[in-house]
């Protein structure tokens, strides 16, 4: 089992995780968008001393707004869709709406373009390339765990928005498709929004999913 701690901050209410072994020293963090405050005692809280990565799924700004005061405190290199960097390096050129912010930009010490397998903090995450509510979105899967992390693509009885600039609802649903083909429905899902859930119950009650259902 792996601990995963969730922190919902920021005024869009983006999940962020905390993840580890079990009572371990060191971890990841996925997503940290807003808060970093709160996320880095969280962290010395859980007796954390190592923060190894930071784990960006995708770069609009509710989920990096922290990424670089974060990554500044604890030295933890910051890996990003290869995709989206250009995000990352001008976080408020690419702010849609007026009022959020302001948020620290980054250079990523690292990309992700799906199909690499990061060993980190003990744990073994494989990196899948899901976009469709981004160009580059990724989700961080850990197999041996049954357990993903899949930002903004699938949610509890929701799927990320597409009408934002590279949103496409027909690759959004393919992504969400490889990874009910791919893992098993016992898989939980970590969302970037609203609570857990497992991709066999998105599979089986999801409303968004209903062509995926009707194609089985």
């Amino acid at each position: 089992m792996i601990d995963v701690r969730m922190f919902t901050v920021g005024s869009i209410q983006e999940n962020c995780f905390i993840v580890r072994e079990p009572h371990a020293e060191r971890a990841v963090i996925v997503d940290p968008g807003d808060e970093a405050d709160r996320l880095l005692h969280a962290l010395s809280d859980l007796g954390i001393k190592t923060l190894e990565a930071i784990l960006v799924t995708h770069t609009h700004f509710d989920h990096i707004g922290a990424v670089a005061p974060v990554a500044h405190a604890t030295g933890a290199p910051v890996y990003c869709p290869e995709r989206e960097t250009q995000v990352l390096a001008n976080i408020m050129d690419f702010v849609p709406w007026p009022g959020f912010g302001p948020f620290e930009s980054y250079d990523a010490d690292h990309t992700v373009a799906g199909g690499e397998t990061l060993d980190l903090a003990g744990l073994s995450f494989e990196v899948i390339f899901t976009p469709g509510h981004s160009p580059g979105h990724v989700t961080y899967a850990l197999p041996a765990e049954d357990a993903m992390f899949s930002g903004d693509v699938l949610f509890e009885g929701s799927v990320g928005r597409v009408d934002l600039p590279g949103g496409d609802w027909k690759t959004l649903l393919g992504s969400i498709d490889s990874l009910i083909e791919r893992f098993p429905e016992e898989t939980t899902v970590y969302p970037g929004h609203m609570g857990l859930t497992t991709l066999g119950r998105e599979r089986a009650t999801n409303p968004f999913l209903r062509e995926l259902t009707a194609k089985s």
